[in-house]
């Protein structure tokens, strides 16, 4: 990787735009370059998240989906096309990535990786983001990153409902994704027996892109110890303060 002084011409042109504001300068758009966010799924949320991840310059990307391109997929998860029906969703992902800047790397995996191999992955990523779609994979990501002290941040969608929250489990004072779901069942958040609205899925994933970028950086405020709720149906969000269960059955045992 380049240092600081060394962005070439191409990159300054590329991220000129957010190279310009003083909270993320040369010295922050170096920081991006030298990151590495691992994204957990790449569906509704998914997509939006990596595209904006990309575009700002992440330089190492690791995209872990096993699904593939469904027909019903089209209305939400934006990287896809009818021509990828049937392809692996982190491979068609990857393979359009690529083509945002050739500064990145893109890794991706199109199995569910075992307790061991996540455990590598999330202590090789500075940051994890999770758009998947059930609890049972959001309490193994949850787990993972609270062994690797490695921050976690998370979305989920629902009918025109959205919510967004940021885990750093680098302080030990944080609440994790446990703490907010102690009994959840998939039945409570299923968006194939409930529906999605498409844009829904688009607002949360680029605000977890947004924070992704601000953790990196170290700018403003973050939502660690929040979570946001949003309804647009009604466009009303709501933020509420989130604190570490003293009793939760898995970082009670830190």
């Amino acid at each position: 990787m380049a240092t600081s002084s060394e962005l070439t011409d191409a990159q300054l042109l590329q991220f000129s735009r957010q190279i310009m504001l003083p909270q993320i300068d040369i010295e922050g758009q170096q920081k991006l370059i030298d990151a590495s966010v691992l994204v957990l799924g790449a569906g509704g949320l998914g997509c939006p998240a990596l595209s904006y991840l990309a575009t700002a310059g992440i330089g190492k990307i690791v995209i872990v989906d096993p699904d593939v391109v469904d027909r019903s997929n089209m209305q939400r998860q934006i990287l896809y096309t009818l021509d990828d029906i049937g392809s692996y969703k982190a491979e068609v992902a990857g393979s359009k990535l690529r083509k945002f800047g050739t500064q990145i790397q893109i890794t991706t995996i199109t199995k569910t990786p075992n307790e061991k191999e996540l455990l590598t992955l999330v202590n090789n990523a500075d940051i994890v983001l999770d758009g998947t779609d059930n609890f049972e994979a959001r309490y193994k990501h949850n787990q993972a990153c609270l062994k690797a002290k490695t921050p976690l941040i998370s979305g989920a969608v629902i009918r025109f409902e959205g919510q967004l929250t940021t885990f750093d489990h680098r302080n030990t004072d944080s609440p994790c994704y446990h703490c907010l779901y102690p009994e959840a069942t998939d039945e409570q958040l299923n968006c194939s027996e409930n529906g999605v609205l498409g844009p829904v899925a688009g607002i949360v994933g680029t605000m977890m892109a947004t924070e992704v970028i601000k953790m990196l950086l170290g700018i403003g405020g973050v939502l660690a110890g929040k979570l946001l709720l949003l309804d647009t149906l009604h466009m009303d969000w709501r933020l509420v303060r989130l604190r570490k269960d003293p009793s939760c059955s898995v970082c009670s045992k830190k």
